[in-house]
């Protein structure tokens, strides 16, 4: 009798509490604010209150302007895919492939969209090119009948967008050429083989695989576009995205918002699935063991050099001008800005002041701040949870499950679960603790964290992945807890990954757009918002400063945070590396 008693109070001890608290989390923010959302719109879509309906499809199929939107958005997609590429890997083989002096200055021109991003460079490019930018208002002086509306429309989109993607290009296609054994370069040479050759035959096809990643994924892009056409689109270039935000401010149009948002995901889903199955193909090329570090190659032919020099330059001018006239703009008082001339004897501090002391200027940047760090951080702490019990539950399937309902947000746009939180949750709901997201400004934070989990979820796996899981076992069999083991043995394994997380996702939420465009209440503006407003073409000489001295303030707050991920990370793990290996020998 004894004994079972103390089975009975064995087992009992076995059930751990805090573990299935944290499983009821997880399963609880994934149905309330993945699942829901997205399963409101679909079933919306073909709803229509009394029963199933086609009657949302259909008002979408006879709207011109819905149809017209949808073929704007695959006419940017299409156009991007040849416009960003070509620009893309023209940038990178004249900073890494190619040995051209000066390369480092092209480069961190060529970085720029990395920090000056989203509506930061809508805005700049406006305040460049625009109705009343300083290049147009120099070119009309010279051209007198040139529409100071020539920004405008499909070009502007394109060429915005094409200008704002190539980072992409900067960061993968650049390491893909920088892994390329130059033995095989080498080779070709001895071949007989000139730099053409050399370059279309056999650097080409190694990089293959990654040109592949990167166009879909900024035809992906170009598909779900939302700031650009909003901001420089104007009235004759709808895409789709914006046009759901109109539509959903309706109430009686949210369900041909809904139909528009689902056309997206469709769209997204049959890209996840295209870059899955190339990937699949294993369509990479392994070359030799010893590889040999590649080196830049020289540009023989005195006219392609100039050439090269040529485009390089021009590249350089694009891709800084909207950057550097924002920050010298940005020291200048209302008289130098409304004639839009740069003297320097109107530069002043005054710009700054009036942000940094006013509270309605500085309120939009410290909320954006404080919702960002805190999307930032609990995205991070909850697939830290998420990614733990997934690897210690090994046979169970239920829990390996809910991973998958993690990455629901990549398979559909941002804006989709924005409107799914509209419409299900634009009254007091129990799953919520009763709370609404009308005039909430939670629930800003809940989509940004939303937005970012997909990839932090798959970036903290692979640090996991990577740990050595022999000394979990060596603590544990010393009789350390599991809580005590995950503090001091495996967390400090992950946690480089896990800060350099919050800091990257920090950046993608400090200025967001699409979704703070569905979800912020009035009164509450994000600074996203307020950029996107100021740059509109009502924008008074005040807004006009108080935007540039947003844009400079956020590209300097992600050129810190770029920094410590990119640039004093990399050379801490160069360090640790070169110790190691010097302790090897």
């Amino acid at each position: 009798m004894k004994n079972s008693k103390n089975k009975s109070f064995e087992k009992s001890r076995d059930i751990n509490i805090p573990k299935i608290l944290l499983i009821l989390v997880i399963v609880w923010f994934a149905v309330a604010f993945i699942i829901l959302p997205t399963a409101t719109i679909i079933v919306s879509s073909f709803h229509d209150g009394s029963g199933f309906s086609f009657n949302a499809v259909k008002k979408v199929l006879n709207s011109k302007r819905a149809m017209t939107s949808i073929k704007n958005s695959l006419l940017t997609g299409l156009v991007l895919i040849f416009t960003t590429t070509i620009v893309g890997v023209t940038q990178v083989l004249l900073t890494e492939y190619f040995d051209l002096k000066f390369s480092k200055v092209f480069k961190a021109a060529y970085m720029l969209p990395l920090v000056f991003s989203g509506v930061i460079l809508n805005s700049g490019y406006l305040y460049v090119y625009g109705k009343t930018g300083i290049l147009t208002q120099f070119l009309t002086k010279i051209f007198p009948n040139l529409d100071p509306g020539w920004f405008n429309g499909a070009f502007a989109v394109f060429f915005v967008m094409t200008f704002a993607c190539t980072h992409q290009y900067m960061i993968f296609f650049r390491n893909a050429i920088k892994g390329i054994d130059n033995e095989l370069i080498d080779s070709a040479k001895n071949l007989g083989s000139n730099q053409l050759q050399i370059l279309f035959k056999v650097v080409m096809p190694i990089v293959k695989p990654t040109l592949i990643t990167l166009t879909v994924i900024t035809f992906q892009t170009g598909l779900t576009s939302f700031a650009a056409p909003l901001m420089v689109g104007g009235k004759n270039f709808q895409t789709i995205s914006p046009l759901i935000l109109t539509f959903a401010n309706r109430p009686r149009s949210r369900d041909i918002a809904a139909v528009l948002s689902l056309v997206l995901a469709s769209f997204q889903i049959l890209l996840l699935a295209f870059m899955t199955w190339n990937e699949s193909k294993g369509n990479y090329m392994s070359v030799s063991n010893s590889k040999k570090r590649l080196k830049k190659q020289k540009i023989h032919s005195p006219v392609a050099k100039v050439f090269a020099y040529v485009v390089a330059v021009i590249l350089f001018i694009i891709q800084a001008l909207p950057c550097v006239m924002i920050v010298i703009s940005s020291f200048l008082d209302t008289q130098a800005l409304s004639r839009n001339v740069i003297d320097f004897r109107h530069f002043t501090l005054e710009n700054y002041k009036n942000v940094l002391t006013k509270s309605s200027n500085l309120n939009p940047l410290l909320r954006s701040f404080v919702f960002s760090g805190i999307a930032a951080v609990a995205s991070v702490l909850l697939m830290l949870v998420l990614v733990r019990l997934v690897m210690k539950a090994k046979s169970n399937k239920l829990i390996k499950s809910l991973e998958y309902f993690y990455y629901v947000p990549w398979l559909v746009p941002s804006i989709l679960i924005a409107l799914g939180y509209m419409m299900i949750y634009d009254r007091p709901r129990l799953l919520i603790f009763n709370q609404s997201v009308i005039g909430s400004q939670w629930i800003l934070v809940i989509a940004y964290t939303v937005a970012i989990i997909p990839a932090t979820l798959r970036y903290l796996k692979s640090a996991y992945y990577n740990f050595n899981t022999s000394l979990e076992e060596a603590s544990q069999n010393l009789g350390a807890s599991s809580l005590r083991t995950f503090l001091k043995v495996v967390l400090p394994a992950v946690l480089p990954t896990a800060l350099a997380l919050c800091a990257l996702n920090f950046n993608t939420n400090l200025a967001e757009y699409n979704m703070s465009a569905f979800l912020y209440p009035p009164g509450s503006e994000t600074i996203g918002i307020i950029i996107a407003q100021n740059a509109s073409s009502a924008e008074t000489l005040n807004a006009k400063a108080v935007n540039l001295v947003y844009s400079v303030l956020l590209v300097l707050l992600n050129s810190i945070v770029i920094y410590f991920v990119y640039g004093k990370g990399l050379k801490v793990s160069n360090k640790q590396s070169g110790f190691v290996e010097e302790k090897k020998k």
